[in-house]
């Protein structure tokens, strides 16, 4: 197994604190495996296997289901051997109630507690009010291009541009690269990963009623990422296609595809008035393989999808993301941490000076201090900037080191 060296880096700086780990994100972005490494880990620091307990509650022996009750008691006859346990649950969504046993496990024993799941629901639901600041949220999601080069070997700066295509085309999730470089293989198990996050995890879990208009809709949204949309004009696009729906139905149904972290939400933040508008979000795929796999493979609007890249990436540095308005101009990214704050632009091009313009411009209308950069494909000296504003290479800011990717 590959090392996700920052999902690990975050398990084991919380490592015996007083704190439940709840790791979150999509299906087969690697949760699992995480658990596994995590497991691997304990056993080298010479813990005990007695006293390691990793439990995936969607394996048949669960078929039939299995109550907070029943999972306590298991879980106290493990608790006879003395020391330190280490429970590591995977998708512990499926036991019903489970909140209620997570909870009397922190206070009953002598527990360091790891959770998984696939759906927000479970930070949601009453853990948050249960477990209110005895837990951290560590989020999840499908590789990096500097983990897929991990993951396939770096070819270096000759190969990387072919690498980065693929990427593109095929996405993140974490079996990909290991499979056949032929699109009828590579869309057949996504289309599979695709289906069984909307119907296990949206159609099933919320008792969708509708399901072809919920798939329709993401259809929709994975061709408008990155456009700022309303959800008055998704239904009345909708409606136009034949489908009968509402606003409120289009709200519930983005609600889902959200909790369900296939879809995330980018909202507006006015610059001048220092505060979030309700309307006119953006939208981002959590991968850009299954954008391809509902799209189609040939498609190439790839500025929309470079922004959907430097989306997740900011995310993954730990970043809050929302989209920048000034006066009527648009910024893409607003990214703040505790640590700084920085305005992201993202383009294919800046070939011509058409494009530089229309880039720079809302930056220039800022009125603060804080980091401001350009990306693109373009190849710029290292130190190249104008007027204050750094351009730099696209797959440069994807490759950076872990301990430069604080900087802009």
């Amino acid at each position: 197994m590959i090392q996700r060296e920052a999902y690990m880096k975050h398990l084991v700086a919380f490592q015996d604190k007083p704190v439940i780990k709840v790791v979150t994100g999509m299906r087969r972005t690697g949760k699992s495996v995480l658990l596994a490494l995590y497991r691997d880990h304990l056993l080298a620091q010479g813990i005990p296997s007695d006293r390691i307990h990793l439990v995936n509650f969607e394996s048949m022996a669960f078929a039939d289901g299995m109550t907070y009750l029943e999972l306590y008691e298991r879980v106290r006859n493990w608790m006879q051997t003395p020391g330190r346990h280490y429970l590591l649950l995977d998708e512990i969504q499926q036991v019903s109630g489970w909140e209620r046993a997570v909870n009397s496990f922190r206070v009953d024993f002598d527990v360091d507690l790891t959770l998984t799941g696939s759906n927000a629901a479970l930070l949601s639901s009453e853990l948050s009010t249960l477990l209110s600041g005895r837990y951290v949220e560590i989020r999840m999601f499908p590789l990096s291009f500097r983990e897929y080069l991990d993951f396939v070997g770096d070819p270096g700066p000759a190969g990387r541009m072919a690498a980065f295509g693929r990427y593109l085309q095929y996405g993140g999730l974490p079996l990909v690269p290991s499979l056949p470089d032929e699109p009828e293989i590579v869309r057949s198990y996504l289309a599979g990963i695709y289906h069984t996050v909307i119907v296990k995890d949206v159609i099933q879990r919320n008792q969708v009623r509708d399901g072809a208009l919920l798939e329709r809709l993401m259809v929709y949204m994975a061709e408008t990422i990155g456009n700022p949309v309303s959800v008055k004009k998704i239904s009345d696009t909708l409606c136009s296609f034949g489908h009968r729906t509402t606003v409120d139905t289009i709200d519930q149904y983005l609600g889902l595809l959200e909790k369900a972290y296939i879809l995330y939400r980018a909202d507006r933040y006015d610059t001048r008035g220092k505060s979030l508008l309700k309307t006119q979000a953006k939208y981002y795929i959590v991968d850009t393989g299954i954008r391809n796999e509902l799209l189609g493979f040939g498609r190439s609007d790839f500025g929309r999808v470079y922004e959907n890249l430097v989306y997740f990436e900011l995310l993954r540095r730990g970043y809050r993301v929302t989209v920048g308005k000034v006066d009527n101009l648009e910024v893409d990214f607003i990214a703040s941490r505790m640590d700084r704050t920085a305005y992201f632009q993202v383009t294919a091009s800046l070939a011509d000076d058409q494009a530089m313009e229309r880039e720079i411009r809302p930056l220039l209308d800022l009125r603060d201090n804080y980091d401001k950069t350009i990306l693109c494909l373009d190849t710029f000296p290292h130190a190249a900037q104008d007027r204050g504003i750094r351009l730099k290479n696209l797959l440069d800011f994807l490759l950076e080191p872990e301990s430069d990717a604080s900087s802009p």
